[in-house]
């Protein structure tokens, strides 16, 4: 154990609520440095708090190897990958926020994701090129750091990013402070900005002073010498968001094929800014009394849909539905159109139920996105 419980606390105060998150739920040390296991991160997306009390194991760079060594290829990817690794990987900070990011990207999305690592646009990406995505998401992060104690700042830093890092920023702009909407914005304004050259200089530094990670032997080889392409890329980060949300289906189907109406309301209420969840819970209950459950396959299309949710209220607004209520067949239709997901009649019904409380069954377009935005960051906007 590296630190006691009163440092831990003390540090907590100088962090951001996501360097929290990822302190709360990391449980490897190395280094200096703390890590995710695969297991931690899947708890840190489908559960409010950790199932146990975290103390930070420290590991040997015998036991990392160990760890890496057992890493299968990219290729050998599939959605049950995190189940399988389960506290047998190393999950770094940045890492952490790369695949947050992941999770609430919708598919048409994944090709500018990829296209924005491959900076020499020869449709692969290497783990120099990868790296990169270390410095970026640092700068930005120095961008919100809480003002205090530098010292204990420092230490902060050392165990998020495994380095002491200076104030001197290679993303610095003249007067002006960085403060895009998200880490994906904060890659897109690197990019039209043409740094990376500045930035891949920086990654080789950060290359020879980090240790590899799971996500890195996985993405580029136990050597770190392969490339990775654009389907594997897509089919990885496919596979993390259906193991997620197999996760959360089947923590409430108790092996059936099926949850219940109730159950998908529960899950998607979680993280948001809802106060009073039970008027929502109990207006469908009267509404909805014979239960006919929600698949796997609606669930997956929901959630599919929510991950294109600022093209459907785009949508919507072409619509002309923005200011006021809008009934079931137009919603159908513009989520269709603007993502291409066709959601069941149940599933619709389902949703209508759950957010209509006035009951005219029609749906408050604003009252519905603010809801859902929430939901789509769980609980991180």
């Amino acid at each position: 154990v590296t630190e006691n419980r009163s440092d831990l606390e003390d540090l907590h105060l100088y962090a951001t609520p996501r360097e929290q998150r990822f302190r709360r739920f990391a449980s490897l040390e190395f280094e200096g440095q703390l890590y995710m296991t695969p297991y931690d991160f899947i708890q840190a997306v489908t559960n409010d708090e950790p199932k146990r009390a975290k103390k930070w194991r420290s590991l040997s760079k015998q036991e990392l190897n160990q760890i890496l060594m057992e890493t299968p290829p990219v290729w050998k990817g599939s959605s049950k990958l995190f189940r399988n690794l389960n506290e047998k990987g190393v999950i770094s900070y940045t890492e952490y926020l790369f695949l947050l990011c992941i999770l609430t990207k919708p598919h048409a999305g994944f090709r500018i994701a990829f296209n924005m690592f491959d900076t020499d646009g020869n449709e692969m990406v290497d783990k120099k090129e990868f790296l990169v995505l270390q410095e970026i998401f640092r700068k930005k992060n120095e961008k919100r750091e809480r003002k205090g104690d530098e010292e204990k700042r420092a230490m902060l830093r050392l165990q998020l990013y495994g380095y002491h890092t200076s104030t001197n920023s290679v993303l610095k702009t003249e007067g002006e402070e960085l403060v895009p909407r998200s880490y994906w914005d904060t890659l897109r304004r690197s990019t039209s900005q043409a740094l990376f050259s500045d930035l891949a200089e920086r990654a080789d530094d950060i290359s020879s002073s980090l240790s590899d990670t799971t996500l890195l032997v996985h993405f580029f080889g136990k050597k770190g010498k392969a490339e990775l392409n654009f389907e594997d890329f897509y089919r990885f980060m496919d596979n993390l968001q259906t193991e997620v949300l197999e996760i959360e289906f089947l923590s409430y189907s108790n092996g059936m094929n099926t949850i219940s109406e109730e159950d998908f309301a529960h899950i998607l209420l979680r993280y948001t800014n809802v106060e009073n969840t039970s008027s929502y819970l109990e207006n469908m209950r009267c509404r909805i009394p014979e239960e006919k459950g929600i698949t796997f396959d609606e669930f997956r299309s929901f959630f599919q849909f929510l991950n294109n949710l600022e093209d459907f209220a785009i949508a919507m607004q072409m619509y002309n539905f923005a200011s006021r209520s809008i009934g079931q067949d137009e919603f159908k239709r513009a989520v269709y159109v603007a993502t291409g997901v066709k959601l069941s009649p149940h599933l619709v019904n389902t949703v209508f139920k759950i957010f209509d409380v006035d009951r005219d069954d029609q749906l408050s377009y604003k009252e519905f996105i603010g809801i859902m935005k929430d939901r789509l960051n769980r609980g991180f906007r």
